[in-house]
């Protein structure tokens, strides 16, 4: 089976796509018509090639900003865990004892 060669401008739409659009890259690469190994290499080429921010320097690089989001994303999940824990524990402390008891 022959491979489809795809020009580098469609390359960069594509990635562009993918991180403008905030739809999963499985998505992005079906509506697209590619297979998602190609758009996650294409992705990580693109991160690799752009090492400055676009705003200048002292800002950090998309590939720093990529591992940025993962980290806030996991501390984002611990929080959202711990929120919940005192949520129940706040619910369980407020209800009226059965026993009679404060």
């Amino acid at each position: 089976m022959k491979s489809k060669r795809y020009d580098q401008e469609f390359k960069d739409n594509a990635v562009s796509m993918l991180v403008t659009s905030r739809k999963a890259l499985s998505v992005v690469a079906r509506e697209l018509g590619i297979s998602d190994t190609a758009l996650r290499k294409w992705r990580e080429s693109s991160l690799e090639q752009d090492n400055r921010h676009p705003m200048g320097d002292g800002m950090p690089t998309p590939r720093e900003m990529v591992d940025i989001i993962k980290q806030l994303q996991k501390e984002l999940a611990h929080v959202t865990w711990q929120r919940d824990v005192l949520k129940k524990a706040a619910g369980i402390l407020s209800e009226k004892s059965q026993t009679g008891m404060p």
